[in-house]
């Protein structure tokens, strides 16, 4: 167990900062998955954009890298484009 203020400090930062991440990715992975799931378009459109904006969101924030979002947003659109084809 850490003894200095600033330890204690620093432990108390990283366990808060921790649950914000987790909650952020969790939220990141939930939303694609909500994308990817849905075969209407209209609707897999409307859960895109929410994507995309908690995305660039979090990638903005650092919580992920600007290239993680941008591959995610890339298959994410793929996959609607793949909607608009098959109806």
């Amino acid at each position: 167990m850490a003894h200095h203020k600033s330890a204690l400090k620093r432990i108390r930062q990283t366990a808060k900062r921790t649950l914000i991440n987790r909650a952020a990715k969790s939220k990141i992975k939930t939303l694609v998955k909500k994308v990817l799931s849905t075969k209407d378009k209209e609707l897999a459109e409307k859960y895109f954009r929410e994507a995309v904006a908690t995305l660039d969101k979090q990638a903005a924030k650092g919580r992920i890298h600007k290239n993680t979002a941008a591959r995610k947003k890339s298959a994410l659109a793929k996959h609607i484009n793949k909607l608009a084809a098959a109806n």
